[in-house]
Formats: structure tokens, C-alpha cells, sequence
């Protein structure tokens, strides 16, 4: 049996519980970011569960996310873990963050007790278990990836038009964004296909593409 330099075996240790929570990020149509939250008998919170024995990670946040949300198909990433005693009031649990942003029409809510909620409602304050704090981190992470660069989480079907794609950035930063300065920065990193929008609001205009 294993035995440290102080002669203890890993039973000797006392162990938090190891959870998983997932803030599943979108943009409905003509909405503001919104995460995806579930509800059980303590009221509204992220989609998560606690680590099953010789369960992974991964695993544990894709069974989640089906038995509490529906949500098949996502691939969330690891954000952070959250370990600040006492940030659960039902024991010691370290909770191992995780975060998707998908497009809306990825999440097909219409059967399971799941709903989406903007990023800066106020009802987001008081959700159980650090929940809150879980979900900032993962909007902070997501405006910084979008400061930059067009789409990357690809949550605009392509082919898109420079007016679509800054209502979406504006969507994520949650704020207006200046209209000449957003063309400088991102148009660079477009390609144009050539091609006009049809059947959209406003003036026909370019259409672009970007991987």
C-alpha cells in the first residue's frame, strides 16, 4: 500500500467532491448572450453533476448536459476550477468549470426543463453553488476571443454580411460597437465571395466567409 513521506496512505486524507458545471453559451435571433440553465427542485442553475466513479471529466459534462438540458452534440472545454472553500453550502466540492458557445439552433429546448437567459440579468446574481461567478468567468473568456477576430466560436451562419457580423459582436460584448473601426479591424480577415445578400434587412450587401 502507497505511503507518503509522512507515512499516510491517500485514505488518510479527507476529499472534496468533484462536480462539473457547464455554462452553454448562445445568441438567439435579434437577442442579447444568454447561457443555458436548467431547473431542479432548488430552483434555476447551470446544467452539471457530480463525478461518477472512474467517470472522465469529458464524460461527466456530456451526461450532464443530456439527463439535465436535452443538449446532445456539444464539445465544452474546460474553463477553470472554482475550489474557494465554502463556495457550496452542501460540503467541500471543487467544481470544474466548462464552457461552449454554440449557435442558437444547436439547442433545441422545446422538451426539457431548460431555458435561456441573458448574460446580464439580474436573476443570475443569486444562483446556487458559485454558479453565478461560473458564468462571468465564461463570458469574460468569450467577449476577450471576440475583441479580435470575427466569429470564432461560429455562432453566424456563413455566408454573412459586415452589418450581421457586428449586431453578433455587439450581441457578445453587450454593447454598440463603433461601425468603421469594427469594419478596419475585422473586414481584413474576411473573404468576400462575391455574392450579394438577398432577402435580408437594408440594401443588398457583400457577403464574406471566414473558417
Amino acid at each position: 500500500m502507497y505511503r507518503d513521506s509522512s507515512g499516510k496512505t491517500l485514505e488518510d486524507y479527507p476529499r472534496p467532491s468533484v462536480a462539473v458545471d457547464t455554462a452553454v453559451l448562445t445568441v438567439p435571433p435579434d437577442e442579447a448572450l444568454s447561457v443555458l440553465l436548467v431547473h431542479n427542485k432548488e430552483g434555476w442553475r447551470l446544467p452539471g453533476t457530480f463525478l461518477h466513479e472512474n467517470e472522465r471529466l469529458a464524460d461527466a459534462v456530456l451526461r450532464s448536459l443530456r439527463q439535465k438540458a436535452g443538449v446532445t452534440g456539444l464539445a465544452p472545454r474546460q474553463l477553470k476550477v472554482f475550489d474557494e472553500p465554502g463556495r457550496d453550502d452542501r460540503g467541500w466540492v471543487l467544481s470544474v468549470a466548462h464552457v461552449d458557445a454554440v449557435p442558437a439552433s444547436r439547442l433545441d429546448l422545446t422538451e426539457s426543463d431548460a431555458r435561456l437567459v441573458p448574460v446580464d440579468a439580474d436573476e443570475l446574481r443569486g444562483l446556487p453553488y458559485g454558479h453565478g461567478e461560473i458564468i462571468e468567468a465564461a463570458v469574460a473568456a468569450l467577449r476577450a476571443s471576440y475583441e479580435e477576430h470575427p466569429d470564432p466560436a461560429r455562432l453566424l451562419q456563413r455566408p454573412f454580411t459586415l452589418r450581421e457580423l457586428r449586431k453578433l459582436h455587439e450581441a457578445v460584448a453587450g454593447q454598440p460597437l463603433a461601425r468603421d473601426t469594427f469594419r478596419r479591424l475585422m473586414e481584413p480577415q474576411l473573404s468576400a465571395t462575391g455574392q450579394m445578400s438577398t432577402g435580408r434587412v437594408g440594401k443588398p450587401a457583400r457577403l464574406f466567409w471566414h473558417e
